[in-house]
């Protein structure tokens, strides 16, 4: 699809929110709303960098309290039924390739009990266990993992993409590093990411960027400003080459958080 058309059909769904906003339409607003991200997420963010800005001031007014007031109100009210809205066919973008599963250990079951002995039913002498010698090993039960969340849509990870990059700028400037939850604590009304679109919204934040810019992504670290295991894929997804080898990989986002910093911290 041509970025005029794509314009175009962003600009008119922009229009219609604005007046859906106008008329508090709480649930037409919402339709409208997720549209425009799937319509945005067809056209490169350079080429739709002022409908990005008005969905970010549309998204305050959805987030403000009157609002959330309104849409309590006509919730409760049966007769306000939502318009619809054509939602149109988009291509998802291609995922970074992801890590591979680690491979799962064997686990050797053990009792503090001698198993039973089978029985027969001829007579005859018992044949006598030998008695077990040393410590036994004990198995820890893992606690249940947290199950992960659906896979979002491309216009869902546009905007958090959108949302995030600022962030990491002001990150950037302040010469910091942040992490997943640091980020949900700054960014409340941030979801919860399956691992996989964590990924792939760090690569849409520096896919916008210009030739020769650093890589945001790197200042997302895990632990005490340990580099995140994904970055290396994140990273020549980009472009970036990071290396083979662990030791190449850290010094390679090393060197690239030193840019970033290097290169925001004049910037405003």
């Amino acid at each position: 699809m041509e970025i005029a058309t794509i314009r175009r059909d962003l600009n008119h769904s922009l229009t219609e929110l604005g007046r859906a906003i106008d008329k508090l339409a709480v649930a037409r607003a919402a339709d409208l709303y997720a549209l425009a991200w799937q319509q945005a997420a067809q056209a490169p963010p350079s080429e739709t960098r002022q409908q990005r800005a008005r969905l970010a001031e549309y998204k305050e007014i959805l987030s403000s309290r009157r609002w959330q007031e309104a849409e309590r109100r006509q919730a409760a009210d049966p007769q306000s039924q939502p318009l619809p809205v054509p939602v149109p066919r988009t291509v998802r973008r291609p995922r970074p390739a992801a890590e591979p599963p680690p491979v799962r250990p064997t686990v050797v079951w053990s009792s503090d009990k001698m198993p039973e002995q089978s029985t027969s039913s001829s007579p005859g002498p018992r044949r006598r266990t030998a008695a077990r010698t040393g410590p036994v090993p004990v198995v820890s039960r893992r606690p249940a993992q947290r199950p992960q969340p659906a896979l979002l849509e491309s216009g869902a990870l546009w905007e958090i993409a959108t949302q995030l990059r600022s962030h990491l700028e002001q990150v950037a400037h302040a010469g910091a590093t942040t992490t997943w939850p640091t980020i949900r604590r700054r960014l409340p009304g941030l979801p919860r990411l399956h691992r996989d679109d964590e990924s792939v919204v760090l690569w849409l934040v520096d896919e916008e960027r210009r030739d020769g810019e650093p890589l945001l992504a790197a200042l997302v670290t895990v632990g005490d400003r340990q580099m995140h295991p994904r970055f290396p894929a994140i990273a020549e997804q980009l472009g970036l080459s990071t290396g083979r080898t662990p030791a190449q990989q850290r010094a390679a986002w090393g060197y690239e958080v030193l840019r970033v910093h290097q290169h925001w911290r004049h910037r405003r």
